[in-house]
């Protein structure tokens, strides 16, 4: 009878200490911290790829027999073609899905693209690689988009501060890994791919995790008697206690039915209505439209240089032997990349009145590293330009994103980001079906890279003499304000003449 008793003593006893665990973890899993880390870790696997820097030496050599001009004017431009034609659906679709399926589907797109690579070799089955590929990429409005629509809008800036960070964390890392596994003979590129295909399986068992957000930017908004604004605020009070810590259920947490019944669900014709009246009102603004078609500008050449650099480098030094440095080359570029981008925020630049001045600036140093990377003869020097190049466009466009998102709210600077990216890749399809498919000009390596020189010339150029009128007219203006000396008479100006 003791026993019994002593048995039942303990039975309140761990049943509150599970009622107490259970909490805990409903406390964990209703703040903030919760979907960032799933994300984080999502966007950490799904961004380590070991083969990258090596992907060219792969298709040329004997795992899968293709020539350079199958691979450069072929296979690659399907890339370009894919993610601009997918590009609108997607984004449409991230947002009425409320995000969080089209990143699983993201991942599930990623792995059939890492196995296409691994158990296929014909020109077509590389090109369906492209093609797939390029749904992953345009997919990434999913990923940058999500956390927004999961914590509060005081939370952004450190999640975006680590949702971004990871994922070149992801970059560094699979290229670290990828210059040790080659460099030191560890995997076979095939063995590589494999591995690559385990860290994707992670990263897509984690992506189920991720909870399914109430609302999004466009179709799925918050809407009340209050402003947007005001009721945000009134949503965030309501959610937090004091110190940032989530109220727990039964003690001030919001009735689910009232949250429920301010998400308004708007139809495709109200979304897209708009969204064209928020395109007009954002891009009336003169200042706004000059970053933006920099951004356009510049992220069409960035990418057409990062895409077929690795064709470069292999025209530059044939030699299989120095290959094995891409890796590295990769990884260092990445990190500086970062440091210039993170350096921006610490600078006390009136960018508005300077930046289009840097922009033309910089833009010229882009153009000259293209150019001493197009006509040198050394990998290394070769190497050495594309880090000074991707380190330059970071930074830029770092300035770009500040500048532009200043007076924005979060869903029109997701609109304008969305047009800007169209409109690089709208540029960039041209480029392609020009300069690098074979049914257009087909141009070898060395004359593709002498367009993409001149064109970053060309963008230097026009904002350099943009620049210069700004400050020009700036100091114009500032003249015209300045009021008279204090120690004038009032017939003072008569006695100057």
């Amino acid at each position: 009878m003791k026993w019994h008793l002593s048995g039942c003593s303990f039975r309140p006893a761990a049943a509150t200490l599970s009622n107490t665990c259970l909490r805990a973890v409903k406390k964990w899993r209703s703040d903030w911290k919760y979907p960032t880390i799933l994300l984080c870790i999502y966007g950490f696997f799904s961004t380590v790829k070991p083969l990258e820097p090596f992907l060219i030496p792969f298709l040329t050599g004997p795992d899968k027999n293709l020539t350079t001009e199958q691979v450069n004017n072929q296979i690659f431009p399907v890339w370009t073609y894919s993610y601009l034609s997918v590009l609108v659906p997607v984004f449409l679709l991230t947002d009425w899905l409320r995000y969080m399926p089209v990143v699983v589907f993201q991942c599930v797109m990623l792995f059939i693209t890492t196995a296409l690579l691994l158990w296929t070799a014909s020109v077509p089955a590389m090109q369906a690689t492209q093609f797939f590929y390029g749904v992953v990429t345009a997919s990434d409005i999913a990923y940058f988009s999500y956390i927004y629509s999961v914590i509060d809008l005081k939370r952004y800036r450190k999640a975006t501060s680590y949702s971004r960070s990871v994922q070149l964390l992801g970059y560094t890392v699979g290229s670290v890994l990828g210059q040790l596994l080659v460099s030191f003979d560890l995997m076979s590129y095939n063995n590589i791919l494999v591995f690559t295909l385990v860290l994707t399986a992670i990263a897509l068992l984690t992506s189920f995790f991720l909870p399914v957000p109430q609302k999004s930017m466009f179709f799925h908004q918050r809407r009340g008697r209050q402003t947007a604004a005001e009721q945000s605020n009134t949503i965030n009070a309501s959610l937090e206690n004091g110190g940032g810590e989530m109220v727990e259920s039964g003690e001030g947490e919001p009735d689910a039915e009232k949250l429920e019944e301010s998400i308004v669900t708007q139809s495709c014709g109200q979304v897209l209505l708009q969204l064209w009246r928020d395109f007009r009102h954002c891009y009336s603004s003169r200042q706004l439209l000059y970053w933006s078609v920099w951004w356009a500008m510049a992220t069409c050449g960035y990418n057409q240089t990062v895409n077929y650099v690795q064709v470069l480098w292999e025209h530059v030094q044939p030699s299989q032997n120095f290959s094995i440095y891409n890796g590295g080359v990769e990884a260092v570029s990445n990190l500086l990349s970062a440091a210039t981008a993170y350096g921006i925020g610490f600078t006390e630049v009136r960018w508005e009145q300077w930046g289009e001045l840097a922009l033309g600036g910089f833009s010229g140093l882009s153009a000259a590293s293209l150019f001493l990377m197009t006509f040198t003869g050394n990998i290394w020097v070769c190497y050495s330009g594309y880090v000074v190049f991707k380190s330059l466009y970071m930074m830029l466009i770092t300035i770009a994103m500040y500048q532009i998102a200043a007076d924005l709210s979060m869903e029109r600077y997701a609109l304008v980001f969305g047009a800007n990216t169209f409109g690089a890749l709208a540029l960039q399809t041209i480029i392609t079906s020009v300069v690098v498919d074979s049914r257009g000009l087909g141009l070898a390596i060395i004359p593709q890279f002498t367009v993409y020189s001149s064109y970053f010339l060309v963008i230097s150029v026009v904002f350099l003499l943009r620049g210069l009128f700004s400050i020009w007219r700036a100091q114009r203006s500032r003249k015209e304000t300045i009021p008279p000396d204090k120690d004038e008479t009032p017939g003072s100006e008569e006695h100057r003449f």
